[in-house]
């Protein structure tokens, strides 16, 4: 071995991506403990590898043509809505999500969608064999011709088979199974998956090839491999969904082409997925009689509403501590509600085991559903059940202030449209409405009034 070709050893952390000349117990950059891997480089490949990528002459901005002919349609308008408006032909999207979820059976259905119309479809797989993507294909009923499974792990075998013939998307299933001969450290390594991340992005801008690039996660949810590869590639895509629902959630985490909060609605049947254009009448279907502890509330997913039924139960505690159970919400955000119900509203709730539960295992993150949190707590407390015809929006403040959401007007039209007959909101946004509704609105100032307009009218 020349001197040029003798091997280096570097620790890269597995959380950030960061390299160092020396093992540390805690990475420098994102403060991780116990994150740093040895790996092994030349330092030829490690100059070449600093110098990947391609280069182009610089053009003027007025002069960079882009248009609707420059997105791809894949003929599923969830997929198209969390894409914002279809695939871009140069563009790399990233797809995460757990084992089994789904991320196969999506693309190879969009896949299929694409052929048909605009041509040839090239899937990489390397963890399936050519065979087993063909029953998986069959069992969905899809049997192209202009779909090409090749099953390869090397990436030059695949960049030569992508520069040779370019499709018009390809999928790669998946990452963490790819290698680059380059360098000497194993498959799902760090370096190993931003080195054939880092070609693949380069190969899809040069040749306007579009890829999706499949990833795993790790236990806390996240991909594996670096938080880089989420900043190397255009598009990131998490698949969520609990696994005793047959719902799954496409959401866009980052999108360079649309919007970041984007989700699609989908559902797993026998023969793959099935899109849900009108989820908020979905995951209401199974709302029953006037319960205690079950109210409807609206949360946005980009510029969607969707409303949720959302359902409390509050006992007394039979052990020293009492429990807080959130599905669907954040732990943290609850107890800070609570801690409002307790100081503002003298309602003791301390001593009792909280459970609270968003039907259809969806994770709400907003604070618009703050009123409705604390409005189930209180009705399953005091066993006085909330009008199943209300509908619950607002933010609640540390001072028991309710205050104003943002596109109230959306989330009062989607329930108009549900047929509800009363919506309890801000007084800040009632006070700037818009236009004319049909549903009974009534705007309140702080918890209060709002705790006495919803228990004290049960009826519209």
């Amino acid at each position: 071995m020349s001197p040029a070709d003798k091997l280096k050893t570097i620790y890269i952390c597995q959380n950030c991506g960061s390299s160092f000349p020396k093992w540390m117990g805690k990475c420098q950059d994102c403060g991780s403990w116990n994150s740093l891997t040895e790996e092994k480089v030349s330092r030829r490949k490690e100059k070449a590898i600093e110098k990947r990528g391609f280069r182009t002459a610089p053009l003027p901005l007025s002069q960079v043509k882009f248009g609707d002919e420059d997105r791809i349609r894949t003929g599923i308008d969830e997929l198209d809505r969390v894409l914002g408006g279809g695939i871009v032909k140069d563009s790399a999207v990233l797809v995460g999500g757990d084992p089994g979820i789904g991320k196969s059976t999506l693309l190879l259905q969009a896949s299929q969608r694409v052929a048909e119309r605009l041509g040839r479809v090239l899937y990489i797989t390397g963890e399936e064999s050519l065979r087993q993507v063909k029953l998986r294909a069959l069992r969905m009923g899809i049997d192209s011709d202009k779909i090409e499974i090749l099953a390869e792990t090397d990436l030059d075998v695949i960049l030569n088979t992508l520069e040779e013939n370019p499709p018009c998307i390809s999928v790669v299933d998946s990452i963490q199974t790819t290698y680059s001969s380059e360098l000497e450290s194993p498959q799902g390594s760090v370096s190993q998956i931003r080195e054939c991340a880092s070609k693949l992005i380069s190969l899809a801008k040069s040749k306007g090839v579009a890829v999706f690039i499949v990833g795993h996660v790790t236990k806390d949810g996240s991909i594996a491999g670096p938080r880089v590869l989420e900043h190397m590639v255009d598009t990131v895509l998490y698949f969520e969904g609990e696994k005793n629902y047959a719902y799954r959630i496409l959401r866009s985490v980052k999108n360079r082409f649309g919007s970041s909060n984007e989700i699609g609605v989908f559902q797993m049947e026998e023969k793959g997925l099935v899109e849900v254009s009108n989820p908020s009448e979905l995951f209401l279907s199974e709302l029953g009689e006037d319960a205690s502890g079950s109210v409807v509330v609206c949360s946005l997913e980009g510029s969607r509403p969707l409303l949720l039924e959302l359902q409390a139960l509050v006992s007394p505690s039979v052990y020293g501590m009492p429990q807080r159970v959130c599905s669907g919400i954040d732990y943290k955000r609850l107890s800070l509600l609570l801690a409002i119900l307790e100081k503002r509203e003298s309602l003791r709730v301390s001593s009792s085991d909280i459970f609270i539960n968003v039907a259809g295992g969806v994770w709400i993150d907003e604070p618009a559903i703050d009123l409705g949190v604390v409005t189930a707590v209180v009705s399953n407390f005091k066993d006085i059940p909330v009008n199943r015809e209300t509908l619950i929006m607002g933010e609640v403040g540390l001072g028991g202030e309710v205050r104003s959401i943002n596109q109230i007007e959306k989330r009062i039209r989607e329930g108009e449209r549900l047929g509800f007959k009363r919506c309890v909101i801000p007084e800040g946004n009632s006070r700037n409405l818009k236009g004319k509704f049909r549903i009974g609105i009534e705007g309140v100032t702080n918890l209060k009034e709002a705790l006495s307009i919803l228990f004290k009218k049960s009826k519209v």
